[in-house]
């Protein structure tokens, strides 16, 4: 690969922590030995998450947990954050020069990190596609945390994309039938083509063996209680920020013996933490996302000059954006900064 000139600055995007973001000049430093310069090609907005960042709805005593790898800034705003980055390494050891990549990095036309710290992608899964890799890992963590059985009937409440995800997966356990709930009846086909069926809230199947819940609405968590059977796990994965939540632990909560527990994909699964490292789990998920049907949860592809609008229409909940599930960004356009 020929050298490439690179640019001295760069360009990120950031939240204000109240409701609006911009895009702002970064200084580009040069990379030192063991790093790497990558020039974006896609990132992908992690809606729950993101949204809650940039109205500023992280709880302080969160703030240090919820911290990305590569965030800037604090969330009581102004902050660099996100997670999903995909590009092209510029510059960098032989073997990685030219390769996509995966990174967990913000969104900004190009970054400089250690090497170790962007996982190539497999010859088979388009940079287009990888930008999923950061909700697939969180799916993959929460299908460990509620350890399914073959067999299992499966309800997920909530069809965003890492509900979507968690049905895919479960769907290729061997004899279970996963049944994806949501409001939206536009989910249906895309549950369909992922391999389960679909249900609006008013009728989905009840008695399931286990229910996972990842609408990230707090209406959604009752129901999720509601469909359990006896004895079953009821795994919550959404996350609501300084958002109260009040969950019916009366009704039949306690003569059924169910249980109810979280996950969270900043740390490894209990039952694979002794032996799985966070780069064992990403190689993982950059493997699976060869799969063809993921195409199915891009649902947009915003240009970055655009995103502070996009982030605003996000965190407002506009109706037009209803039907969206992972909101692609494009820098195909951007200036990467100055030479």
């Amino acid at each position: 690969m020929p050298s490439v000139q690179i640019p001295r600055s760069a360009r990120a995007f950031w939240s204000s922590g109240r409701g609006t973001g911009e895009i702002r000049t970064a200084a580009l430093p040069a990379p030192g030995q063991g790093e790497v310069v990558v020039r974006t090609l896609h990132s992908a907005v992690s809606r729950g998450t993101e949204s809650l960042v940039f109205r500023g709805a992280v709880p302080p005593v969160e703030h240090e947990r919820m911290r990305a790898p590569f965030q800037e800034g604090s969330f009581d705003g102004p902050v660099k954050y996100g997670y999903s980055n995909v590009g092209i390494v510029e510059s960098g050891p032989p073997e990685l020069l030219g390769r996509s990549v995966f990174c967990l990095y913000p969104h900004q036309t190009r970054y400089v990190v250690p090497a170790s710290s962007v996982h190539p992608l497999p010859r088979d899964v388009p940079p287009q596609r990888a930008v999923l890799a950061a909700n697939l890992e969180t799916a993959i963590n929460g299908l460990w945390d509620a350890a399914p059985s073959i067999g299992d009937r499966i309800a997920v409440v909530g069809g965003g994309v890492v509900g979507l995800l968690v049905a895919w997966l479960a769907a290729g356990i061997p004899g279970c039938a996963v049944e994806l709930i949501d409001t939206n009846a536009a989910r249906a086909g895309v549950a369909v083509a992922l391999g389960a069926s679909f249900a609006e809230s008013g009728s989905a199947t009840p008695d399931a063996d286990l229910v996972i819940h990842a609408s990230g609405n707090p209406d959604g968590l009752p129901l999720a209680l509601a469909l359990a059977g006896a004895e079953a796990t009821v795994l919550e994965m959404s996350w609501y920020g300084d958002r109260p939540v009040t969950v019916p632990l009366g009704e039949a909560f306690h003569s059924r013996r169910l249980t109810l527990r979280s996950s969270q994909v900043g740390s490894i699964a209990l039952a694979q933490r002794a032996r799985w490292s966070h780069a064992r789990r990403m190689n993982l998920v950059l493997g699976l996302l060869a799969d063809p049907r993921l195409d199915l949860l891009i649902t947009g592809d915003t240009p970055f000059a655009d995103l502070p609008a996009l982030m605003a229409r996000l965190a407002a909940g506009e109706p037009a954006l209803r039907n969206a599930l992972c909101e692609r960004i494009d820098y195909s356009h951007a200036s990467g900064g100055e030479a």
